[in-house]
């Protein structure tokens, strides 16, 4: 005899707003990318503005940032290298490492999507209280907590 499945309430679950919540964002930001002539993934911005905070980290560093494996994040670093965004250097003292560094163009770039990230930033936090900002900071982290310690135990 089959159990009769629990049915779960979509409208009152967390995941699906999030998700919700990302795609959208994520679609806003490939706009205003797109409004630029900047063919730029949302994975792509994020090395350019932590390189631009941290020019020269290393590939491992890269895919704990990024949360990517190794091998997409080398697939992305040698796009990012073939559009002139990046250079890779090896390591002077142990050359299984690269090093990371932004080139003057990946610069450029970097500081015309500025403006860009501060307006998708401000587009999130519009008529959102500072006091609603910590609390929702604040449950996201409790979700990554969850999530970290399951991952943590596989």
């Amino acid at each position: 005899m089959l159990k009769e499945e629990e049915n779960i309430d979509f409208e009152k679950a967390i995941g699906p707003w999030l998700g919700k919540t990302v795609k959208l964002v994520d679609y806003f930001l490939q706009e205003s990318l797109n409004e630029l002539n900047l063919r730029l993934t949302k994975e792509q911005v994020i090395v350019l503005k932590r390189l631009h905070d941290q020019d020269g980290m290393n590939q491992n560093e890269l895919a704990f940032i990024t949360l990517r494996n190794k091998s997409s994040l080398t697939r992305l670093l040698t796009n990012m290298e073939g559009n002139g965004y990046i250079i890779r250097k090896k390591s002077d003292i142990d050359k299984r490492i690269n090093h990371v560094f932004l080139t003057q163009l990946g610069k450029d770039t970097f500081l015309k999507i500025r403006p860009v990230l501060k307006n998708v930033m401000t587009t999130i936090e519009q008529d959102v209280t500072e006091q609603e900002k910590e609390q929702i900071i604040n449950i996201l982290k409790k979700i990554q907590h969850n999530f970290n310690s399951k991952i943590e135990s596989i």
